[in-house]
């Protein structure tokens, strides 16, 4: 499963779901997307290394953007941006989702509607 951005939010603000669903899973997979979104909300060191420490302590594995996942996000990014101005953070993690064949752990399914090739798992805060 890739755990998506806001997830990642949920769980560092202590939220008990997401700390319920994140804890209590094998083979939780995040994109190197989702660890820089992250880090662009850091407003000093100290969270920064508090990022830094979370990445590092939470059992999953960061997938890095590949060919594979690049030309996927294109297909995306090309398909939808008219229609439902898909944006490219989400077209990546969607096709990292996609490329390694697991579902996609998130609360804003609505950035992911119209990619129905991504398992979609809803969280609910």
């Amino acid at each position: 499963m890739i755990v998506d951005t806001d997830v990642l939010i949920w769980y560092l603000r202590g939220n008990k779901k997401a700390v319920t669903a994140l804890n209590n899973r094998s083979g939780i997979l995040i994109s190197v997307v989702s660890y820089i979104e992250l880090i662009q909300g850091v407003r000093n060191k100290k969270e920064l290394n508090n990022i830094r420490l979370f990445i590092k302590d939470l059992p999953a594995d960061i997938i890095h953007v590949n060919d594979e996942i690049s030309s996927r996000t294109l297909l995306y990014v090309e398909r939808y941006i008219l229609s439902h101005s898909v944006e490219l953070a989400d077209a990546l993690i969607a096709a990292s989702a996609v490329v390694y064949g697991v579902p996609l752990l998130t609360s804003n399914d609505k950035h992911y509607r119209p990619i129905t090739d991504v398992e979609i798992l809803r969280f609910k805060p």
